[in-house]
């Protein structure tokens, strides 16, 4: 059985963009102003960036980490 790789998904900026996508579309469906939509689609974008790097990063800090020690043996 396959193991879904979730830090993966979740620190996918298509994911991400995918959401802002739906939130902006509900809000439209249910009459926010054009102000409120760009604001919670520019923050949900800008949080996903964020979230991607630190996952990233730290996925490379732990990589690096690991080759050190082996490399120490």
């Amino acid at each position: 059985m396959n193991q879904i790789d979730w830090k993966r998904k979740l620190g996918s900026r298509k994911l991400w963009a995918a959401m802002a996508g739906i939130v902006t579309g509900l809000a439209m469906v249910f009459g926010l102003d054009e102000g409120a939509i760009s604001s919670v689609a520019g923050a949900v974008v800008s949080a996903a960036s964020v979230v991607s790097y630190i996952i990233t990063e730290g996925r490379v800090d732990a990589q690096g980490v690991k080759k050190a020690a082996e490399e120490k043996m």
